[in-house]
């Protein structure tokens, strides 16, 4: 598996609406519906099924569900560099939870589904960056 493959599907789910914990391209998904769906298109399944989750990622309770999940079925990289392929998890604030995830899809840009806009391909800017809690790799990518 190449993080071609790992792009190259990712934009296929571009214009896939947002749907809260939907998972299927063209019909609906949220962040990490996108992030599933590409799973299931290089790896046949998924690591396992994720739970019930609400919007704010447990952020009342400060549980980092997220960033967990991604410890466990992803390879962790450094923070300082991005590259095409990598998994990138953001906290939206600087005091909350990581609860937004995208895909790199070039040195600028990343794709991602969030409301109102479902699946984009959107500038890795200066706003973005500074959100970046944690860069991942999918296993056996190269």
């Amino acid at each position: 598996m190449t993080a071609e493959a790992v792009i190259a599907e990712a934009r296929r789910w571009i214009g896939t609406p947002y749907r809260h914990q939907a998972s299927v391209r063209g019909a609906g998904c949220d962040c990490l519906g996108l992030l599933r769906g590409v799973w299931r298109e290089v790896y046949g399944r998924e690591p396992e099924e994720p739970p019930p989750y609400s919007m704010d990622w447990d952020e009342v309770a400060r549980g980092e569900v997220l960033m967990s999940a991604a410890c466990r079925h992803l390879n962790e990289r450094e923070r300082t560099k991005v590259i095409p392929g990598d998994v990138i998890l953001f906290r939206m604030r600087e005091d909350a939870v990581a609860k937004h995830l995208g895909i790199c899809s070039s040195a600028q840009s990343f794709i991602h589904a969030y409301a109102r806009h479902g699946v984009v391909e959107s500038p890795l800017s200066a706003p973005w960056r500074r959100r970046i809690s944690g860069i991942f790799a999918f296993p056996d990518a190269t």
